[in-house]
């Protein structure tokens, strides 16, 4: 693993690319910006066609074999350049679809009208996938332009249903495994760390979401007429998600641990390098403390265990004053975070178990669910990706073992046997999923500059590969 944190100077068939980045900073910045203006949201299936053609006709003008690939659902756009024999082949995935403008009177600017201010592109999928994903390919595109070839051959994978939760990517990946044959799996999605500094995270937590629904009266009711009658569904819910996690903070699901794997010692050492700072945490939250238990590491919180999170309790009365109201259904939404060892599936069962043994009434419906993915950190490809983030940003990357959130990425480790890396060019702040979503222009250069260092990386690592 890359120990130095300075800058790593480029080659001189790495310089011409760069070179020629710095020459079309401002052409790139405008076609990103064409291509924001094209909605994309797989929610209301609004655009996602249109959006899928007009990539497929990106990559055949780089001289990509390019097409759009149906699945049950949205469409996944695929590329081939597969001119570098017994070199590397490195698959760069992102995905296309956008999350909904809503709300929208909070836009400083249009969603779909991309705006620059204060050196930022303002816009729906502006850091969120676009962006990133552009970045990818201009990099190859200003490879081409300086070289006229690649030192790698390269898929790009586009999904227009991340933002649902990637409903169908197992599906496409099972029916595609011989066209998906890869060495790695990089994607460029998410933030770079608060500190500005860049990230390469080696895995992500997966997510096994479900409600619960309770149901009394066939109406609702006077809590004066029929409190201490009838059974309150809100009731029966607290009475039941208390039994699901104790004020320690742990989660008394039975066999909820069961299968998880503890970190490796490498991952330990990493995740403690990390410049978490609970108390600089607790500050720019206004927290006084953080969630039990109160004596676990930051770093461990988000990448090394599981979470049990109610993310929403509805039922009753809400509004403004009181309303004597006993209510006749209730509703909470939760959702668990998951580590290396478990699967949604068996959490799930596990959960369902649980409400049948201690609120047999109650309703128990699955959601969305992905599994944990992971990559080792000694992986051979380690030493590649974090060094082409250096030479691409000029600073050594934070190493994370696992982000804490979700993405896709167990179709490539679990299903096809392959390394996958996450490595986010968009600023910190950038609003995903939130009105004026926003991407810097620098990260965004910055991004192309590290996907073309990552191309000759790979070039590099073939070349000794067949000479040894």
């Amino acid at each position: 693993m890359s120990q130095s944190t300075g800058p790593i100077v480029a080659n001189a068939e790495l310089s011409k690319v760069f070179k020629h980045i710095d020459q079309n900073k401002d052409q790139f910045v405008s076609r990103l910006i064409d291509y924001l203006r094209n909605p994309s949201i797989s929610a209301h299936d609004i655009g996602i066609r249109e959006v899928a053609g007009l990539l497929v006709s990106m990559l055949n003008r780089l001289g990509f074999e390019a097409r759009t690939i149906s699945t049950s659902g949205h469409p996944m756009v695929m590329g081939r350049w597969e001119r570098a024999p017994g070199a590397p082949t490195v698959l760069l995935y992102g995905h296309y679809d956008v999350q909904p403008p809503d709300p929208l009177a909070e836009w400083i600017s249009p969603p779909f009208e991309p705006t620059i201010r204060d050196g930022r592109i303002y816009a729906r999928g502006a850091g969120d996938n676009k962006g990133q994903h552009f970045a990818q390919m201009l990099a190859v595109e200003s490879f081409l332009a300086a070289h006229g070839r690649l030192p790698c051959n390269v898929l790009i994978l586009l999904e227009g249903e991340e933002e649902i939760g990637s409903p169908h990517i197992e599906e496409f990946v099972r029916a595609n495994r011989d066209i998906l044959k890869a060495d790695l799996v990089v994607t460029a999605d998410g933030p770079v760390h608060e500190s500005g500094r860049p990230v390469v995270a080696y895995g992500v937590r997966g997510i096994a979401a479900f409600e619960l629904r309770a149901r009394s009266a066939n109406r609702d009711l006077h809590s004066g007429g029929f409190g201490g009658v009838v059974p309150n569904p809100i009731w029966t819910l607290v009475h039941l998600l208390g039994t699901m996690k104790n004020p320690a903070g742990e989660i008394t699901i039975e066999g909820f641990y069961d299968n998880v794997k503890p970190p490796t010692e490498l991952e330990r050492a990493a995740a403690a390098r990390l410049p978490l700072d609970e108390r600089a945490i607790k500050e720019a939250l206004g927290l006084t403390r953080l969630d039990a238990p109160l004596d676990r590491p930051v770093s461990d919180r988000l990448m090394f265990h599981p979470t049990l999170t109610i993310n929403g309790l509805h039922g009753g009365y809400g509004g403004q004053g009181s309303m004597s109201v006993l209510p006749r259904e209730a509703v909470v939404k939760c959702d668990a975070r998951l580590v290396d060892g478990q699967t949604p599936q068996d959490v799930l069962t596990k959960i369902e178990a649980h409400v049948r043994r201690h609120a047999p009434d109650v309703e128990f419906v699955r959601q969305e669910a992905m599994l944990p993915s992971k990559t080792p950190l000694d992986s051979p490809f380690s030493e590649i990706v974090q060094q082409a983030v250096q030479i691409g940003q000029g600073v050594a990357p934070l190493i994370y073992p696992s982000m804490g959130g979700s993405l896709p990425d167990y179709v490539f480790t679990k299903m096809l046997g392959t390394h996958a890396f996450v490595v986010p060019y968009a600023n910190a702040d950038e609003a995903n999923h939130a009105p004026n979503e926003n991407l810097k222009i620098e990260y965004f250069i910055n991004g192309i500059r590290t996907g073309a260092a990552l191309l000759e990386g790979l070039g590099k690592y073939g070349a000794a590969r067949a000479g040894s």
